[in-house]
């Protein structure tokens, strides 16, 4: 994880204040008080939100409803923007917050963004719940608390250290384990008092096992009496079944009679009304056979019609000629009339321009008048011709129209001469009918008084039908009462069956907690006697090697920041151990730098021992000191120098108001406090010296 920006709003000093973190080692210098370490807190409120007990009146800045702050970061290849922010009102609470994933930006609950920041910072899940202790130690730890764990009793101290390196969960193994025992001596005792019974379960079981088959033994005779009913009964209704189908053959020979009966007296109807028709037809030849017919007389009239037509057709052409020469004359006439009144009219040429002499224009409407003349006489000649040719054709229409007549009579004549034919062989054909409908009723009312004397044979079976059934209705009623007792007895071996299964499954289940009992008498003789021994070696054998590895990073930073003349290690309670010249001497009685330099030198092995163990988590390339010199001679804050540089981390962030520190550090972001409010005052940016 590397911090690259935040932006703080109304967070304790601060009113509105944007700050960039650089890769590499980064001062946050400035006089105490002037707001370095809220900042710090800033940084952890984004990342976690507010932490059990701490109340967000410490980070609202007085007098401010609200307030923010966001936080940009880097981890792995993702690139995050948290948002959180706190309202005031009956106190002050989170009131809204926000993530953005590679510029993908949800809203999501307090909670649920807590658990995704673990989740990206690839926490284990157990720390979820344990107020950022993890973080604390990987990455922040300020310089007070770390003085306050050393000066701890042992067990308050190591009980810590369970928590930060995740291995109390041995001791969680270990109580549960204790539950675990408690719970299956319970669960024994409870079961031993399921399974008192079992003996005597068993004996039941035989008794009613015994019982049951003298109930199938009686079941059998009874079933066999059942039997003999049933084909008592069968065998009545068989009986019954013939005289049955003797009653519907009776029925069917009655159907039958009913329908030869409709039959004749229909085929009787049709040879009446086949009578009556033939007569008609008779009446209607007679008047047929009176017309006289000759085809040629048709042929005839046919061909005397066509030449009529063909003499009209001549008529009304020349008519049609006459009629257009009519036309032509009077529209010439129309022309010269035209020309006259024209010429009368006229007095220079229009073509020479000279005038027109009186005696030309007389000779040229004189002429004209000659024309019309002539013209009138033609059109009078012709009107006359035309009146003749018009009588012609009116006599040709009117032979015509008779001539029409007499064929359309002539043609009427040949049909009705033709249905002459039709209606002589339909009456041919009804005699025909008549003749075979004689003979029809004749056969069927023989049949008819067969059928007759038939169904008055099986008319006594409707009395054995009677008898028949009062015999079939006892011997049901015997059917019955034996299947009800067969139905009783196989009720009670239902019963009985039912009983011995349940008892069957019960036993199945006594033995089955019989078997779980032994199996819990064995889990928990394993857990008492050999699981907690080997949770107790395990843990035992973690907790060497992390005071191993812990003793020997302690001891290489502490000696960086003292003298050579100390010897340190940690004893089985990780609690600091400082000797000189062979004499142990107390954390008390040590200056108040080289106090200093053991919670130093104690926070940086730490660190280091938790990256290693959890080296999965994504805050091993940040490391945040919180006034770590404090205390310090100018010859500590000198190897403060190496200390630096063997941290070999991508983002180092330091707050401190030594001065010295600056030369130490690659970037110095400087901050001031004016009037109660803090601001960056100014950024540098330097190569450390070798």
């Amino acid at each position: 994880m590397l911090i690259k920006k935040i932006i703080l709003n109304n967070i304790r000093s601060y009113e509105f204040q944007e700050l960039e973190f650089p890769i590499g080692s980064t001062l946050l210098a400035g006089d105490i008080g002037s707001g370095k370490t809220s900042v710090l807190l800033a940084i952890e409120f984004a990342l976690f939100g507010l932490q059990p007990g701490q109340k967000g009146a410490a980070l609202l800045r007085n007098g401010k409803e609200e307030g923010s702050v966001i936080l940009e970061l880097e981890i792995g290849e993702k690139q995050i923007v948290l948002e959180r922010t706190l309202k005031r009102k009956k106190s002050v609470n989170q009131d809204y917050c926000t993530i953005t994933i590679d510029g993908e930006k949800r809203e999501i609950t307090i909670t649920d963004l807590k658990n995704l920041v673990l989740e990206l910072l690839n926490y284990p899940r157990e720390f979820s719940k344990k107020q950022n202790i993890l973080y604390k130690f990987t990455v922040y730890t300020p310089q007070e608390e770390m003085k306050q764990i050393i000066l701890q009793d042992p067990e308050t101290r190591i009980n810590t250290l369970r928590h930060v390196f995740g291995i109390d969960k041995y001791k969680r193994i270990l109580e549960n384990t204790d539950i675990l025992t408690t719970k299956l001596r319970e669960e024994r005792k409870l079961k031993e008092g399921m399974i008192l019974n079992l003996e005597q379960d068993k004996m039941n079981l035989m008794e009613k096992e015994e019982e049951l088959e003298t109930k199938r033994h009686n079941l059998i005779s009874v079933e066999k009496e059942l039997f003999l009913k049933q084909e008592a009964r069968k065998k009545t209704q068989e009986e019954q079944q013939d005289i049955i189908k003797k009653i519907d053959e009776k029925n069917r020979f009655q159907q039958e009679i009913e329908k030869t009966g409709i039959v004749i007296a229909n085929k009787t109807d049709l040879k009446l009304n086949n009578k009556k028709t033939a007569e008609e037809l008779k009446l209607q030849i007679k008047e047929l056979e009176k017309l006289k017919f000759d085809e040629s007389t048709i042929k005839k009239i046919e061909n005397e019609i066509a030449v009529l037509k063909i003499e009209e057709q001549k008529l009304n052409d020349k008519n049609l000629d006459i009629s257009s020469r009519i036309n032509s004359l009077i529209l010439k006439n129309k022309e010269n009339e035209n020309v006259k009144f024209k010429i009368s009219k006229i007095e220079i040429c229009p073509t020479c321009l000279q005038d027109v002499d009186p005696l030309y224009k007389t000779n040229v409407i004189n002429q004209m008048d000659s024309n019309i003349t002539e013209n009138i006489k033609q059109v009078n000649q012709l009107t006359v011709e035309k009146k003749d040719i018009s009588s012609k054709i009116d006599k040709i229409l009117f032979d015509l129209n008779e001539k029409q007549k007499q064929l359309q009579e002539l043609k009427i004549t040949k049909i009705r001469l033709q249905e002459l034919i039709d209606k002589q062989s339909k009456l041919n054909e009804i005699e025909k009918i008549n003749v075979s409908l004689e003979k029809d009723i004749e056969l069927l009312e023989q049949h008819l008084k067969l059928l007759q004397q038939s169904l008055f044979e099986l008319k006594k079976f409707d009395r054995l039908f009677e008898e028949k059934q009062k015999q079939l209705e006892n011997a049901m009623n015997e059917e019955r009462l034996a299947e009800i007792k067969v139905a009783e007895l196989k009720k009670e071996i239902t019963f009985f069956s039912g009983q011995i299964e349940e008892l069957a499954e019960k036993i199945r289940k006594t033995e089955e907690i019989k078997e779980q009992l032994n199996y819990l008498s064995e889990l928990e003789d394993w857990l008492s006697k050999k699981f907690t021994s080997l949770i107790f070696f395990i843990e035992k054998k973690v907790m060497i090697k992390l005071k191993s590895n812990f003793s020997e990073l302690f001891a290489e930073w502490f000696l960086m920041l003292v003298s050579e003349d100390f010897n340190v290690n940690l004893d089985d309670n990780f609690t600091p151990i400082i000797e000189q010249q062979d004499y142990e001497l107390d954390y008390s009685c040590l200056s108040g730098g080289e106090r200093t330099a053991v919670a130093l030198a104690y926070r940086l092995a730490l660190n280091q021992v938790i990256n290693s163990i959890l080296s999965k988590i994504k805050t091993r390339d940040l490391v945040i000191l919180d006034e770590p010199t404090d205390g310090f001679s100018d010859t500590q804050l000198d190897k403060m120098r190496d200390v630096l540089q063997e941290l070999n981390v991508k983002q180092l962030i330091i707050v401190s108001h030594e001065q010295k520190i600056e030369g130490f550090v690659e970037n110095v972001i400087r901050f001031k406090k004016e009037a109660g409010i803090s601001h960056l005052e100014e950024i540098t940016s330097e190569k450390i010296e070798n």
